[in-house]
């Protein structure tokens, strides 16, 4: 997604700077939960947390057992509000839907102390289960460049990740690390960043929505995906999550999803060499991937990524290994899926193996939540799904240190 116009309060304080960012399936029977009932929970690799796996599963089912079918459904979505003034009208419905995660959109030049009062405003409308408050999660884009949603005092101007892209590895970690640093004294759990889309030098700024604004970090994979690593684990090892996006990659296209209806990639395969940023940085932990709204046509011709069983399914799932948390490109506002209704973006999105729906429109959560229910009612293989999907959420949560289940 990109974003042009556009407390970490209860976080656990230790953070594991060394511990490798490795994903662990745990075992079936946790915290009291049948074993024929618990689900294998994928904790967020490399997130600031000092809980054992286990833990963060059991603490992910206690929290889950006790929501009610409104909570649940609410897990299922992020919404996009203000960074500098967030409207009440927003905020209610995000409030009245239940909905778990929050992004900041937008531009706020208001800096870290003014967001983190405005991050804490909006935390304090939080679901609580059985007396205690399940953490909303806080997300932004602050890529650098034309990219950086926050910025102001106590915020470092951030280039354009073609230059982070010239820097050594070791440099990009560590400036990375201080980024982080900012966004977590801002209250910020999860960057939707970095980009690891491969542009062809070739193509250049003809691509639309990440050549044009040099939001790549290199022209080849290896390049691309050595830089994107290390932007990812110098972000968690201070505390912030990341997201890979915008798989299986916008880098070959021409228009921007955005802005364009009908964005097709006639080129990437299931083994293209421009998955490999992708691949290296889920084989290293990565806990969020962000799946675009372009049709790539030597996948699946028939589906945009985001509606795709075979996108996510098969081939981030199954293929590339991925356990953690699939969050959309906005489904809100994006022109690519104008044609689609609200409904039929929530549940096309869940039902090709989605997680977690991003809309910087929070008017329409209304109309995606009540689908997401009619359809639970009537299709056990999709409630399966959904059951699945707000447990890889709620880890993702226990791991960040949001939820509280002393």
């Amino acid at each position: 997604m990109r974003r042009l116009r556009r407390s970490g309060a209860g976080r656990s304080a230790a953070l594991h700077a060394g511990v490798p960012l490795v994903s662990m399936m745990l075992a079936a029977t946790v915290c009291g939960v049948p074993a024929a009932r618990a689900r294998a929970v994928h904790p967020v690799a490399g997130s600031a947390t000092s809980a054992p796996a286990a833990a963060v599963a059991s603490c992910a089912d206690t929290v889950y057992s006790g929501m009610t079918q409104a909570q649940r459904i609410g897990q299922l979505f992020m919404g996009g509000v203000s960074a500098s003034s967030p409207s009440a009208t927003d905020l209610g419905t995000l409030r009245d839907q239940h909905v778990g995660s929050v992004m900041l959109t937008g531009r706020s030049s208001a800096g870290v102390t003014a967001t983190r009062d405005v991050v804490d405003g909006i935390r304090g409308q939080a679901d609580t289960v059985s007396g205690r408050r399940v953490g909303l999660l806080v997300a932004t884009d602050q890529e650098g460049g034309q990219v950086q949603v926050l910025s102001g005092p106590g915020f470092s101007t951030m280039p354009n990740a073609l230059t982070q892209g010239g820097w050594s590895t070791s440099t990009l970690r560590s400036r990375a690390a201080g980024w982080a640093g900012e966004l977590r004294s801002a209250g910020v759990d999860l960057n939707l960043a970095p980009v690891a889309d491969v542009v062809p030098a070739d193509l250049g700024t003809r691509n639309q929505p990440i050549g044009r604004y040099y939001r790549e970090y290199g022209h080849t994979p290896d390049v691309v995906a050595s830089h994107s690593k290390a932007f990812a684990v110098g972000s968690e090892r201070a505390g912030v999550m990341t997201t890979l996006k915008h798989f299986p990659g916008l880098g070959r296209v021409i228009g921007n999803t955005d802005t364009t209806a009908n964005v097709v990639d006639s080129v990437t395969t299931t083994t293209s060499s421009y998955l490999t940023p992708f691949r290296s940085g889920i084989q290293a932990g990565s806990p969020f991937v962000m799946v675009s709204l372009a049709t790539y046509s030597k996948i699946d011709s028939h589906h945009i990524a985001a509606f795709s069983p075979t996108v996510v399914r098969k081939l981030l799932r199954t293929q590339l290994g991925f356990k953690g948390v699939v969050i959309s490109d906005d489904l809100g506002q994006a022109v690519a899926v104008r044609s689609y209704t609200p409904a039929q973006r929530a549940t096309g999105f869940l039902a090709a193996g989605g997680d977690l729906i991003l809309t910087v429109k929070p008017s329409i959560v209304p109309a995606m939540a009540q689908a997401v229910g009619s359809r639970m009612q009537t299709d056990a293989a999709f409630r399966s799904g959904v059951a699945d999907s707000v447990h890889r959420v709620l880890a993702a949560k226990a791991a960040a240190g949001l939820l509280d289940c002393g």
